[in-house]
């Protein structure tokens, strides 16, 4: 069964925050309602939650993060959802879906608008006009037509998981979001005491960058010059005969002048100060928790993004300060080599699978076929789903195509419609955009300069769609595996075996904080999960989806 929620004003609160009124509509599996609509008074939301929510209930609404948050503050989580904006961008342009008229009508209506500001709520506004009162209407007729247009499909199953896969997405990272992780202050400020010296006045630089940038101005004999300033390090340096194009670490290494040791340093150490350092400390970490806001299908591909925090670029250099609590653990697992291990299962390659079973996959491809180099291996597979086929890459790749076909022609495929301007697919029915009317025009030349032109940027797209079929299958696998840990972890703690919670996600990697005498057991149910996801997925398939876990007091102890 479907409960829709809906509140009947985006501005009227109670008291102290509290919610405004909201009505509940049951409806069926196809999206009519079942019954009738059921008035939550203004903060009776979390009561009205628990004593409806079951195994058999999926809540449907216009935005997780603005209904499910103040559910979780007042202490009621959910099981499932429907969330219908992230569902809604999906179904717009994916392949899959049937050409009705609610997916025109979609399309016509524009892109979807994506995540909303930090500052303002979800864009619940496109269920509601101002003034209107409930759009619980517009909500159950949205929902029909997301399921008709489902069962319609040409992959009903696969389109039908991607949606519970990406609602149950958007429900872990409210979750994250709400739980926090784990962050020692008092590790954190003694990292940047270390590195940096005493905090500075605001405006000012750490003693150790201005110890650093008396250095730099002798170095390069150029008293004058601010190092925090790209136009006047790029002088100063070609003042000093150190020829670059810019100011990147990559492209100072390949020079010997002694400077450039020490503005790799000094970059390194301003990146800390302005990345993680006071000023952040001071804006994100509270009550010993580090709470950003992920932001569900963030990238075209599917993955997640954040909205300030920089959650996704934990730096190594305060890893240490990630530490649980007493008597607890961090739980750090990731899906190695996910991205051609998917390939691998997107394929159906049996040479593919086996490389990978029971070792690392590139050590497998290596002592395949490139006589036990996993250095070529790897750069070959990576080439292949990067599109970086010329040079070494290009040079291994026909080895590599020679050796796993199935797999190789799953991206070469992907490559070739990329160029032609067709849209491609994940497996489970994430499209990517089509190309732009500019992309397009392009390919119209009239000379040989513009036909050069319209070739590279049609390669360009080529190496994009080449990896959007990977990346984005991987990031469904991810979704899933999120989903079957969160429900185990959820099953247990209803048969009041509380293990502990997820608090952070990065891609392929998940973070657990633990009971200390749970730890075995919830590395086994990272394990299940992945094992779960890949079935649910693809199937049986003899293709192994290696989790690496350990269990550690710090996060910096996990790599």
């Amino acid at each position: 069964m479907y409960l829709v929620l809906a509140s009947s004003s985006r501005q009227a609160r109670g008291p102290a925050g509290t919610e405004p009124e909201a009505f509940i509509q049951p409806a069926g599996e196809d999206g009519a309602p079942c019954g009738p609509a059921v008035v939550v008074p203004a903060g009776g939301h979390a009561d009205t939650v628990r004593r409806l929510d079951a195994p058999g209930v999926r809540w449907v609404w216009s935005g997780t993060r603005e209904h499910y948050l103040p559910l979780l503050r007042a202490g009621a989580s959910v099981g499932r959802c429907h969330d219908l904006l992230r569902c809604r961008g999906i179904l717009a342009y994916s392949e899959f879906a049937p050409r009705s008229p609610y997916i025109l009508g979609l399309q016509d209506a524009g892109p979807d608008p994506g995540p909303a500001p930090a500052a303002q709520p979800e864009q619940s506004a496109l269920f509601e006009a101002p003034g209107t009162g409930p759009a619980l209407e517009d909500l159950v007729q949205e929902l029909g037509g997301q399921l008709a247009a489902v069962a319609d499909s040409l992959h009903p199953a696969r389109l039908r998981l991607l949606l519970a896969a990406e609602s149950a997405g958007s429900l872990v990272a409210a979750e994250l979001e709400h739980a926090g992780v784990p962050w020692r202050e008092d590790v954190h400020r003694d990292i940047l005491a270390r590195h940096l010296g005493p905090r500075p006045a605001d405006g000012q630089r750490p003693r150790e960058l201005e110890r650093l940038a008396a250095r730099l101005r002798r170095e390069l004999d150029n008293p004058g010059f601010n190092p925090d300033s790209p136009q006047d390090l790029l002088r100063a340096l070609h003042r000093a005969g150190i020829e670059v194009k810019t100011t990147r670490s990559w492209e100072l290494r390949g020079h010997g002048h002694p400077a450039v040791a020490t503005l790799l340093e000094y970059k390194k150490l301003s990146r800390l100060h302005t990345a993680n350092g006071w000023a952040w400390l001071d804006a994100w970490v509270r009550d010993g928790r580090f709470r950003p806001e992920y932001v569900v299908g963030g990238v075209v591909t599917g993955r997640w993004a954040s909205r300030g925090g920089g959650a996704l670029q934990i730096p190594r250099q305060v890893r240490a300060a990630v530490r649980p609590d007493r008597g607890w653990k961090l739980v750090v697992a990731d899906a190695a080599q996910l991205e051609p291990r998917v390939l691998a299962a997107l394929g159906r390659d049996p040479a593919l699978a086996a490389a990978a079973r029971g070792r690392d996959l590139y050590q497998g491809i290596a002592d395949t076929g490139f006589g036990g180099d996993r250095t070529q291996a790897k750069v070959a597979m990576l080439g292949a789903m990067y599109g970086a086929t010329t040079g070494e890459s290009g040079r291994l790749l026909p080895r590599l195509a020679r050796t796993y076909p199935q797999a190789i022609a799953v991206v070469e495929r992907a490559a070739r419609a990329g160029e032609a301007g067709r849209v491609v697919s994940s497996y489970l029915g994430r499209s990517c955009p089509p190309p732009s009317s500019h992309w397009a025009a392009a390919q119209l030349s009239t000379t040989a300069q513009e036909q050069r032109r319209a070739d590279a940027a049609a390669r360009s797209r080529g190496r994009f769609t080449r990896n959007f079929v990977v990346q984005a299958t991987a990031a469904e696998w991810a979704l899933c595996w999120l989903a079957e840990l969160r429900r185990r972890l959820r099953s247990l703690a209803a048969a009041g075996a509380f293990v502990g919670e997820l608090v952070f996600f990065l891609h392929d990697e998940v973070m657990l904080h633990v009971r200390e005498d749970h730890a075995p057991l919830a590395c086994r149910l990272v394990e299940e999960a992945a094992a779960a996801a890949t079935a649910l997925m693809f199937g049986e398939l003899p293709l192994e989806f290696a989790v690496s876990v350990s269990v550690v007091d710090s996060y910096a102890d996990a790599k």
